[in-house]
């Protein structure tokens, strides 16, 4: 009689080992499981050796934090990433400015929003004859890119300055709409990539970032910084997403697995004050 309790009782230890088993798998850790295996596709485009090292590090706080894995397609030009985004081949993008995306969906009827902010860089005027602002002369040539968003943004740089004022009411804005330019300043209108390659010829130049080292411009040649305020805030790149998904919570938890402390400690290591975390700044 005690060997058939004893019995009966291992037998029922076992099923309610079974059974905690059976539960944890269901109810416990493993609830995560559908969540560890969500993949989701980002876009860049012309992704350098740190910026591989920021999105491998945004990865692993997606997948440690969030259940994510998080996959990155790099993409030759800046016309590819958004048509990736509308078609579905990807889910998002990290590519542009709030400018660009404005740009893009007016010219192709719309279909891409943003999802959260990631960066700013700040560009500059560069010049190889004068060491400050003040020491151009008047009907300087300065020469700024010649495509819309670029132009617009060369043109705010130089009214922040304080050589010129601009037409109010317009985001994008080109030479036409300067309202001011007592200096008598002349424009030389180039191609973005070649601002920084004429300037031995004109007096000053704004030059993007991605222009300005294979032109060999650094701080010696700066004679001003874009600042960060309300003119630049459609200059902040941003992360972006198909219309209809900007709450989807796997998308906003790669936002949150961008903007972080980690990222901003990438950000001053690899670029310095050329790139500033733009999640949490205030413009004035």
């Amino acid at each position: 009689m005690r060997r058939k309790r004893r019995r009966n009782t291992i037998i029922w230890i076992i099923i309610a080992v079974l059974i905690l088993i059976a539960a944890w798998f269901s109810f416990g850790p493993g609830i995560n499981t559908g969540q560890q295996n969500k993949t989701v596709t980002i876009g860049v485009v012309g992704e350098s050796k740190p910026e591989q090292v920021i999105w491998k590090s945004v990865a692993a706080t997606a997948k440690e934090k969030y259940g994510i894995n998080l996959q990155v397609k790099n993409f030759t030009d800046y016309n590819q990433p958004n048509k990736a985004l509308k078609s579905g081949d990807i889910d998002l993008n990290a590519f542009q400015h709030y400018a660009f995306l404005k740009s893009w969906n007016k010219a192709n009827h719309g279909g891409v929003v943003a999802v959260g902010k990631t960066m700013i860089a700040p560009i500059r005027l560069y010049s190889r004859k004068y060491h400050k602002l003040s020491a151009l002369p008047n009907g300087a040539t300065i020469a700024i890119p010649n495509d819309p968003t670029n132009e617009s943004r060369a043109l705010f740089v130089l009214k922040n300055a304080g050589l010129i004022t601009l037409r109010k009411g317009k985001s994008l804005l080109t030479v036409a709409d300067i309202m001011k330019n007592p200096n008598g300043l002349k424009f030389k209108e180039v191609s973005a990539d070649q601002c920084g390659r004429v300037l031995s010829s004109v007096d000053a130049a704004v030059v993007n970032n991605d222009y300005s080292g294979p032109a060999g411009l650094t701080d010696k040649q700066t004679i001003y910084v874009e600042p960060i305020n309300k003119d630049s805030e459609q200059w902040i790149n941003i992360i972006a997403t198909k219309k209809g998904q900007k709450n989807n919570k796997e998308y906003q938890d790669v936002v949150k697995a961008y903007q972080t402390e980690k990222t901003k400690k990438l950000y001053r290591k690899f670029y310095g004050n050329t790139q500033v975390a733009a999640w949490d700044i205030k413009l004035k």
